[in-house]
């Protein structure tokens, strides 16, 4: 059931007057009760949004929608009949940023589709920090600290995954994207603003996260609610398929290096940690082959693997 619910949407041009207080209070209330809030007024410039955007569309128009349409022939998807569970409507490729770009090995992009989509990326990881630092003063941490907890030995790993979600005669059979949480830090949406489809749980109901003109939508992942030890929460979401229209849907990753120590932070912990302590990488090894089934178990997992690191490191070696 979907509840017509007031989603958090949020001018962060308020934090530069008389409203700030406000404002970061707006923040913070979506971080513990939503997981995602949307941002508007957030100082990418609106016409790079607009070249991106036409862009991406042309970009899979020409180079991937008959990849796609070979993609749904191969896996019988072209003539759906029942329900599929283990398959997303999506095509999609990834840029990486850092530690090391790869913005010029993607194929068949256009010489100002690249330029468009580093700056872009530079804008993007400028307000993801930002943001880390927004959430440091909701928190009562000092500036600068989760951005030095992500930093591990070599930086933050941030990425860029451009995804297109074609119409689907059947979208009763199939998602676009099964529901899952995001395993690494902050996430930041530029999506489609007249396609809907993104879709987050709340309170036992799915909620649409609305498209709004020219917004990011933000939401956690799963090493801000270990950081802040369950305070903030990253949040169950999907993407639903539609008859009509091709969303199209470009997500920035800025998350914890590889080699980073994740745990929660001590002043946020007033008795037991939550959650486990884990270097990054290990916990993306274990997420890899559970990204669309419940957090709770793989904190689980990483909890169970600490321990029998403080007893048997070896042992604990041969696990992963």
């Amino acid at each position: 059931m979907e509840k017509n619910i007031k989603f958090p949407v949020i001018d962060l041009s308020k934090l530069n007057g008389e409203e700030r207080d406000q404002t970061m209070a707006l923040i913070d209330h979506a971080c513990q009760n939503w997981g995602f809030f949307e941002l508007v007024n957030h100082g990418l410039p609106y016409d790079l949004m607009d070249n991106i955007e036409r862009m991406t569309k042309e970009h899979y128009k020409k180079h991937m929608e008959q990849k796609f349409k070979e993609m749904l022939r191969s896996k019988g998807l072209d003539t759906l009949e029942t329900e599929v569970q283990d398959v997303d409507w999506e095509s999609t490729f990834y840029l990486r940023h850092l530690p090391q770009s790869n913005l010029y090995d993607i194929p068949d992009m256009s010489n100002e589709y690249r330029l468009a989509m580093k700056d872009f990326g530079k804008m993007v990881e400028n307000l993801a920090e930002d943001l880390l630092d927004l959430l440091c003063e909701n928190l009562g941490l000092e500036k600068g600290y989760l951005k030095k907890v992500f930093h591990g030995t070599t930086g933050p790993t941030f990425g860029t995954k451009v995804s297109n979600y074609p119409p689907c005669p059947k979208p009763e059979m199939i998602k676009g994207l099964r529901a899952h949480t995001d395993a690494g830090g902050l996430i930041l949406l530029f999506q489609d603003d007249k396609v809907s489809g993104l879709q987050l749980l709340k309170d036992g109901d799915w909620v649409d996260v609305p498209p709004l003109k020219h917004s990011i939508v933000i939401n956690l992942g799963d090493q801000l609610e270990v950081i802040t030890n369950g305070k903030y929460k990253s949040v169950m979401h999907r993407v639903m398929t539609q008859k009509e229209g091709n969303r199209m849907s470009i997500a920035s990753f800025y998350n914890p290096g590889s080699d980073a120590e994740i745990s929660p932070a001590t002043s946020l912990v007033e008795k037991d940690s939550k959650y486990p302590s884990f270097v990054f990488d290990d916990y993306m090894k274990l997420y890899a082959g559970l990204k669309f089934q419940a957090k709770e178990p793989r904190f689980e997992a990483m909890k169970n693997a600490e321990a029998a690191a403080n007893l048997n490191p070896i042992a604990a070696v041969e696990t992963f």
